[in-house]
């Protein structure tokens, strides 16, 4: 999302670039999301979307948008507060991120979006009104106190519910899409610095004027400029599109063992080496077929608890622990 969904400067004073680059931003971010739909439906294994470059991808997207957000709000407000605009505009936020939390609510439960980036959007808006006046180097150290803030702040005080939006619980928060005040609120005080820069050194001109070739500038600055609506859409269009492929192209049904061996090896990896993980999960595996309880373990009736599994772990461990 982007402070265009919050408020935005008359149309005359629009800047067809900045309009370009939330463009980009969503075509990135329905990028994401469709890897994210492709994981779900079983063609990518399972925390596939949430490590590595993947989840560097997701950061950057969000914080790009929060960027934007700042950047918008400073251009938008930069005579005063249009407090109209801004409030139909910060209704519209909040109703959308509404029906995301309720539509996530339904279909994962477990992982619901209760403050994802249109809740932080919302709640940043308002939070940046009170920035809006202060000057850029103020603005940017507060945005850096504000990235850093989980970093000393956090304690299991914020782990009660109703505080986790803060970002400060030291407990994991299962969601998936979670956006909390600390530390993203820091990118759209960022953006606010970063837009009172730009109007300081009379840079906002670089915004200004066409990309080639012309039907993509069109392109983007459509997307742009709609970004609500394109958030709301792209995703239920995407899921949509994956769900027929899979009636299509069903994919691979993974097998006990594999199904396994990526469970272990993602919960092993959290501890230890990735390459001692998967020789210590082929171990287990292995063992535990010769023993003839391999199903057993895979359907629950055994855990770690178990005596029998405690002494294969033991070996396995041994073994693994050999390059």
């Amino acid at each position: 999302m982007s402070q265009n969904a919050v408020s935005s400067p008359p149309v005359k004073a629009r800047l067809g670039r900045l309009d370009m680059l939330r463009g980009i931003a969503l075509i990135a971010m329905a990028t994401y999301h469709t890897g994210w739909d492709f994981e779900f439906f079983g063609y990518l294994e399972p925390g596939t979307t949430g490590h590595g470059l993947w989840k560097l991808y997701a950061r950057c997207i969000a914080s790009t948008f929060l960027v934007l957000v700042g950047f918008s709000l400073v251009l938008a407000h930069k005579n005063g507060i249009r407090w109209q605009p801004f409030g139909i505009r910060l209704a519209q936020i909040v109703a959308a991120a509404l029906a995301i939390t309720i539509a996530t609510y339904q279909f994962t439960p477990d992982s619901f979006v209760f403050f994802g980036i249109l809740h932080q959007i919302a709640a940043a808006s308002l939070l940046g009104l009170i920035f809006l006046r202060l000057p850029a180097l103020i603005i940017a150290a507060a945005a850096v106190a504000v990235i850093a803030a989980p970093h000393f702040l956090a304690s299991s005080t914020f782990d009660v519910p109703w505080l986790w939006p803060l970002g400060l619980s030291e407990i994991a928060i299962r969601s998936n899409d979670f956006v909390p005040i600390f530390p993203w609120f820091g990118a759209v005080l960022a953006g606010m610095a970063l837009a009172k820069t730009f109007q300081h050194f009379d840079l906002l001109k670089l915004f200004a004027g066409n990309i080639r070739p012309q039907w993509l500038d069109k392109i983007l600055r459509f997307i742009g400029r709609h970004s609500l609506a394109f958030y709301l859409i792209h995703q239920p269009v995407l899921i949509g599109c994956v769900y027929v492929l899979s009636l299509i192209v069903p994919p691979a049904t993974a097998t006990p063992h594999e199904v396994f061996g990526q469970a272990c090896v993602q919960s092993c990896q959290s501890d230890n080496d990735p390459a001692f993980c998967q020789r210590f999960c082929d171990c287990v595996i292995g063992e535990t077929e010769t023993a003839g309880i391999f199903d057993e373990l895979f359907s629950g009736k055994r855990n770690q608890s178990d005596p029998t599994m405690q002494d294969i772990a033991g070996v396995c461990t041994q073994q693994s622990m050999q390059p």
